[in-house]
């Protein structure tokens, strides 16, 4: 039997510290962190070479928000499954990126247990939307 293949996440912060917290969750669960960015720019770009299963994107950066490199990714791969991380959640925010494309929200002060949760849940949506089509 084949073993099942790793999650391949990439995360996208402009703060290193959030990035090291998010690595934490992502290896916790069984993932595999293929590429790491600190600005929009990079982050579009990385993904094009990656195609990581997940992108877990931050808003507020620099060269380029995290909401214009939503939209570019989304426009390039429709398919993209991305959860915004956020440390505001604004509701015109939240419904720009929902609307982009994004499957969710991950506020950055939730305890990492429920950051976990929030994954799972929204992982297992976007799965059962896909199959829906």
């Amino acid at each position: 039997m084949k073993p099942k293949k790793k999650m391949r996440v990439m995360i996208v912060d402009d703060e290193d510290h959030v990035r090291k917290l998010i690595t934490t969750v992502i290896k916790s669960m069984n993932c595999e962190i293929v590429g790491e960015a600190g600005n929009g720019k990079e982050a579009v770009s990385l993904f094009r070479t990656l195609k990581p299963n997940m992108l877990l994107l931050d808003i507020n950066m620099p060269l380029k928000s995290g909401k214009e490199a939503l939209a570019d990714i989304k426009k390039r791969y429709p398919n993209a499954f991305v959860i915004m991380l956020t440390s505001l959640t604004d509701k015109e925010t939240v419904e720009d990126c929902i609307e982009l494309g994004a499957s969710g929200f991950i506020r950055k002060d939730l305890p990492l247990d429920e950051m976990r949760d929030v994954i799972k849940k929204t992982w297992t949506a976007y799965r059962e939307s896909l199959t829906q089509e």
